[in-house]
């Protein structure tokens, strides 16, 4: 494939310049510090409704909370209407916001009541005010017998979403099912730009297509555990995925990627970790809570930051 120098060298100023001047924050800390371990984020069309994934210490119990706008802040956490049964992930809005994907291993209605591997299902509703429909599961050719994970939309209707498939001998890789005439196609692996032997995983899509977010974990660019990496839809195709770097990156877990397309944020978790260790004096029990409790203490949590001259090349 014949290099487009120019871009590449566009791409690389841009990563350089973007590391040099953003600094994630915390995004919702009221919300999310009432549990033990938060990960990955939707946010409706309209913006009113943020959804996000809370889970136990030890991440084997899972619910997916909602937080809607209430006058000029943030109502309550709940958890949503069809959640808090199974082990439920993953959430993201439809374009008009009256479907929501997600993922689960919750049975099947002819299954028994027998939990299945990770799938994404669906629920819908006939207005923004109306509840949620019962889940139904996506089905066939998204869901198969392996584990199906974190579903994101171009607005075409093409499908991204991650797969484990043992048959290919190789660790998670996103896939995607394209949109032809209302009818998803048979799921295709994308490229080595972006897939390796490794994990690559939680892959958001913009909504034009023109660049993909994900996690990749353990490559040898990274700079411990899983980054977050860009790869962007050229005409010679997806291009070489770049690290974001240390400023969004951490040397712990750094994943879940969400844009929002009209603030060019992008939010996404981490288990970042700055709890302090070495004191000059003896801490009080005050202080000793705080430094244990503080936002960035290693913990899944949910961060923010500004992307915009990323996504607006």
């Amino acid at each position: 494939m014949k290099a487009n120098f120019p871009f590449l060298y566009l791409f690389f100023c841009v990563i350089n310049i973007f590391q040099a001047q953003q600094k994630p924050q915390s995004f919702l800390p009221e919300a999310v510090k009432q549990f033990p371990n938060v990960r990955d984020i939707a946010i409706s069309p309209n913006g009113n409704e943020v959804l996000f994934t809370a889970q136990s210490t030890m991440g084997n119990l899972s619910a997916i909370i909602e937080v809607k706008k209430k006058n000029n802040g943030w109502g309550l956490p709940k958890i949503v209407s069809f959640s808090g049964q199974y082990f439920d992930l993953e959430p993201f809005f439809s374009k008009d916001g009256l479907t929501l994907y997600f993922v689960s291993t919750r049975p099947k209605p002819d299954s028994k009541n027998e939990k299945k591997d990770f799938d994404i299902w669906y629920v819908t509703r006939k207005s923004l005010k109306d509840e949620w429909s019962a889940p139904m599961n996506m089905g066939s050719p998204i869901n198969t017998e392996h584990g199906e994970f974190y579903p994101s939309i171009a607005n075409n209707g093409n499908f991204y979403f991650t797969r484990d498939n043992p048959e290919l001998k190789r660790k998670d890789d996103i896939y995607v099912s394209k949109n032809v005439n209302g009818e998803y196609t048979e799921a295709i692996v994308l490229s080595d730009s972006i897939n390796t032997n490794g994990y690559e995983y939680n892959a958001f899509i913009a909504p034009d297509e023109s660049y993909l977010i994900f996690g990749g974990y353990g490559r040898k660019d990274g700079f411990g555990s899983g980054d977050l990496y860009i790869s962007y839809n050229t005409k010679n195709g997806w291009s070489a995925a770049k690290n974001l770097g240390n400023v969004i990156n951490s040397s712990k877990m750094d994943y879940c990627p969400f844009v929002g397309v009209d603030n060019k944020t992008l939010y996404f978790t981490s288990k970042r970790d700055s709890t302090n260790a070495e004191f000059d004096k003896p801490l009080t029990t005050e202080e000793f809570l705080s430094e244990l409790y503080k936002y960035e203490n290693g913990v899944s949590r949910l961060y923010k930051v500004n992307i915009e001259v990323l996504v607006s090349r």
